[in-house]
């Protein structure tokens, strides 16, 4: 029972880290109909980032206090990854809105690549260690085999669901989220009736970026290393996630990466952890042949 109760916590702080990259997913595939398949490596990106700005804060300049730097981080490193991904908006996809649906999806693939080949130019292709932060437990359950939570895990799950709360105020509460939600029901009859589109898309990849930029952060302080290919496994792994809720659902994209998150950890505890990507990766197939609109989609209706 210990065992199952730790393994649940460790999946709920995996699976914390997809459902925040899941949501960029969800948004932009529901108001432009669009895989951005370079967004796992956004993510990735991040996280080079805000190991970055963490190593110049601390060895550089000799801040202390871990909590005022990873504040620092997180703002500093969400900025900086939604002006790449609003650059990437306006170089590699605005350009092709209007072309055949493939040429978007053939730029998110090369754009992804070269995203990929940049950090490792720039970083080297060697694991980046990270300096310990927040390392502190909790103990849950005495015992030898207690169960423990760590004061990051506190915080990746803290900071997951803040966001995520404030990201559905904005969605459901502001005029971006009237404006969002109209541009995913029709973009031309938005239009018509004053709404920006090219803005509100444009918007809706910086928040994107925003969130995948938390979730590298969070990445970054759970496992304490980053490399330039953490953005392929992850990243498709929250795309499963976003899939398996119902693309194009925002609170469908959070269960779907809270469920990823568990089926991997507790397939790593009972089962080989050889095979925890084949579990992941099999959830997909399975939700796309018998649930092809995911836990929370809506069967999409063809316009004549």
């Amino acid at each position: 029972m210990e065992n199952f109760l730790q393994q649940l916590v460790n999946g709920l702080t995996l699976g914390s880290i997809y459902g925040l990259i899941a949501i960029g997913y969800t948004m932009v595939f529901g108001i432009i109909g669009m895989v951005n398949f370079a967004h796992g490596d956004v993510f990735m990106l991040s996280a080079f980032i805000a190991l970055i700005i963490f190593l110049a804060l601390t060895q550089l300049l000799g801040l202390a206090s871990m909590p005022v730097a990873f504040l620092i981080v997180l703002v500093a490193a969400m900025a900086f990854t939604a002006l790449w991904n609003w650059a990437i908006e306006r170089v590699a996809y605005r350009p092709l809105r209007g072309s055949f649906r493939l040429a978007p999806l053939i730029s998110a693939i090369g754009m992804s690549i070269f995203l990929s080949n940049f950090v490792q130019v720039v970083q080297g292709p060697r694991n980046k260690p990270v300096p310990p932060m927040f390392t502190d437990l909790i103990h849950l359950t005495d015992g030898p085999l207690g169960v423990t939570m760590s004061y990051k895990q506190i915080l990746i799950m803290a900071v997951t669901a803040a966001l995520l709360l404030g990201f559905w105020f904005v969605v459901q509460k502001t005029a971006l989220g009237r404006a969002q939600r109209a541009c995913e029901q029709d973009r031309k009859m938005a239009s018509l009736l004053g709404v920006d589109v090219d803005r509100t898309i444009s918007l809706t990849f910086v928040i994107g970026a925003a969130l995948a930029a938390v979730a590298g952060t969070l990445y970054m302080l759970y496992y304490g290393v980053v490399n330039f290919t953490d953005g392929f496994t992850p990243g498709v792994k929250a795309f499963t996630a976003a899939v398996l809720g119902g693309i194009g659902s925002l609170p469908g994209a959070v269960i779907g990466g809270l469920l990823i998150g568990l089926i991997e950890t507790f397939w790593s505890a009972y089962f080989s952890s050889d095979y925890k990507d084949v579990a992941a990766f099999s959830v997909l197939a399975v939700t796309l042949i018998f649930m092809p609109s995911g836990l929370l989609g809506r069967p999409e209706v063809e316009k004549v």
